[in-house]
């Protein structure tokens, strides 16, 4: 059952990335980010409270939000200040960025988990997982070669550094994840990790906009997608922490299933957005995608 809700988490990860995309395009970075996470906020508001006062109804629909000590929610803070780290770099990199170039990047997410699982959570590393590391690795470094051709060098490039390092710590909170699983109540986790995102992001949206000289400001212009990142990523992370919530998950598999959604965003970054060279690099992203195949099929 959990690996239909990772492979349900992607789709709608997928559909996340493409509003993302629309909504930073010639667009302020942070505002995007902080109405998308307030609308997340504001979507778990009245579940949270009703669940103090209606906890009945809220257990029978699967919704229910339960009181959680201080200890957990220092520990939830700190997934939210992983997480929006990893978001400002990748809101900033998915603007400057081709989505043909920053979805085979996040794609390689899996590999660090990895590698990070082995270490944290003693899954082990087989032949065939060295193999799809090295297959993933591989047509990496045929990407930023692609890249090139693009005027994107992978070794100097500032968004190519940001995509990376958002990625990295993408990775950090799959692994951080599964450890609040075994400790914390996942809807408790996901409301207050919602809340916690905005009381983070506030001040560093009055730094960059109401700081800053007019002049010095990005533009910011509303559009619908902006919200729709917040209520796609929700129900993306419902079906995720449902899925970490079954003890005989493996985070190693969870992750590469929900990579999977990038095919949705490289397929409207060459369809929509009309970006270059996008047979060769479908033809790099299948190679990591076969890569982080055998990896989970390994774990399996």
């Amino acid at each position: 059952m959990w690996v239909f809700l990772a492979l349900a988490s992607a789709i709608f990860l997928g559909i996340y990335e493409v509003f993302k995309k629309l909504s930073v395009h010639k667009n302020a970075v942070i505002p995007v980010l902080f109405i998308s996470t307030l609308t997340s906020a504001l979507i778990f508001l009245p579940i949270t409270v009703g669940s103090s006062f209606y906890p009945g109804f809220f257990q029978e629909i699967q919704l229910f939000v339960p009181d959680i000590k201080i200890e957990q929610h220092m520990l939830i803070f700190l997934k939210s200040l992983i997480v929006v780290s990893s978001w400002v770099m990748a809101f900033y990199a998915v603007k400057n960025l081709p989505m043909t170039i920053v979805g085979p990047i996040r794609a390689t997410g899996p590999v660090w988990t990895l590698l990070g699982a082995i270490v944290i959570f003693s899954e082990h590393l087989n032949a065939q997982q060295w193999v799809g590391v090295v297959i993933t690795l591989f047509f990496f470094y045929m990407l930023s070669v692609a890249g090139k051709s693009e005027g994107i060098n992978f070794s100097a490039d500032k968004w190519v550094f940001l995509i990376m390092a958002g990625t990295f710590l993408g990775a950090v909170s799959g692994l951080y994840d599964k450890y609040l699983m075994r400790r914390i109540d996942r809807m408790a986790v996901q409301a207050w990790f919602s809340f916690y995102q905005v009381v983070i992001l506030l001040p560093v949206l009055v730094l960059t906009r109401w700081r800053l000289p007019r002049s010095e400001r990005t533009p910011f212009h509303w559009r619908w997608s902006i919200p729709m990142i917040g209520v796609f990523l929700v129900v993306a992370d419902y079906l995720y922490f449902n899925s970490l919530s079954y003890a005989d998950s493996l985070v190693s598999i969870i992750s590469s299933l929900r990579r999977g959604g990038v095919v949705i965003s490289f397929v409207v970054g060459a369809l929509v957005f009309k970006e270059k060279n996008i047979l060769l690099k479908a033809l790099y992203l299948a190679g990591i995608m076969i890569g982080i195949l055998l990896i989970s099929m390994a774990s399996h």
